[in-house]
């Protein structure tokens, strides 16, 4: 029997992808280490793969100690937690799980937008905390069905919850790179503008540099007094202090988060909001969809250690 590849898992994963990766290769888990870092000096010429997850990154300094390093395989859409700069001058190829986890990322973010507009969480807290009963009927809430839905990032994502913000009755405008054709959606250049145009903003779009803080006190300031926030893409996208700042003075109406900037760690100070909603980035976290993702992470890895394309490279 061939000696098995010896691969770097530098996250945990769902326990039946676990199963399956230790059954192909000779996995190496540094996060189990109590100093990840000498972990991995030990491994410096036997490492030919990285499989990795965000919050976990695979930066340069790591790639710089694994000569032998050919390819990252990520349990994920975003890539931004990996230098892909310095992955291209090596010649490493990184592969991602895009599709597999596009409907049930679009549900979530659906139903947080649900959930924000129509006060789902604050009504429950408030009919366990009694309130109901001593103080009568809730404050009102927002409909969806006419409303502006603004989509940062229209791609597989973005599509994907613009459709099921149709299906609410809702109108549909989007911000990105470049106006795309073949799409009758209003198109604006930029975010702010986008803003202005919303009464929902839906973040789809990508992390890393490109996106950091591209959500800011002048895109929040537009969004106004009556407009909601939704982020299912990266929290690094939003300027946290100012969406806190934001959701306290009533600048915005309030807030759906499933992803934050220094998870799994969030400001206590969104913690005490009631017109903020908080998820431990659940997105893609149902057992089929998790089963889907594992299984492409490896399958990029047994096809490229076959000598055979990898299904799903980025860039």
């Amino acid at each position: 029997m061939a000696e098995k590849v010896d691969i770097l898992q530098v996250i945990d994963f769902p326990s039946f992808t676990n199963a399956r990766l230790e059954s192909l290769f000779s996995v190496h888990k540094s996060f189990q280490a109590k100093d990840p870092d000498a972990f991995v000096e030990g491994l410096t010429q036997r490492i030919r793969g990285i499989v990795l997850t965000p919050p976990a990154t695979a930066r340069r300094a790591l790639l710089e100690k694994l000569p032998k390093l050919e390819i990252i395989s990520a349990f994920a859409v975003g890539v931004d937690v990996v230098d892909l700069d310095r992955a291209a001058e090596r010649g490493i190829i990184v592969t991602n799980t895009p599709d597999v986890l596009t409907d049930c990322v679009a549900d979530l973010g659906m139903g947080l937008l649900v959930a924000i507009s129509r006060g789902i969480v604050a009504g429950d807290r408030y009919v366990r905390a009694g309130r109901w009963l001593r103080e009568g009927d809730m404050h009102l809430t927002t409909a969806l069905g006419g409303k502006t839905l603004g989509v940062v990032g229209l791609g597989r994502i973005g599509k994907a919850v613009a459709k099921r913000a149709e299906a609410f009755g809702m109108k549909i405008a989007y911000h990105g790179r470049r106006k795309q054709t073949g799409v009758d959606y209003a198109y604006h250049p930029d975010a702010a503008s986008l803003a202005r145009a919303a009464d929902f903003l839906v973040l789809c779009c990508p992390g890393g540099d490109a996106t950091r803080h591209m959500i800011d006190a002048e895109v929040l300031t537009a969004l106004g007094p009556e407009g909601f926030l939704v982020n299912i893409a990266r929290g690094a996208v939003v300027d946290e202090a100012a969406l806190i700042e934001a959701c306290q003075k009533g600048t915005i109406a309030g807030a759906a988060l499933d992803v934050f900037e220094n998870e799994p760690r969030v400001p206590e100070a969104l913690f005490g909001l009631e017109n903020v909603i908080v998820q431990p980035h659940q997105a893609s976290a149902t057992v089929a969809t998790r089963t889907a993702m594992g299984n492409m992470m490896i399958d990029n890895l047994v096809r490229h250690f076959a000598g055979e394309p990898v299904l799903t490279p980025v860039g």
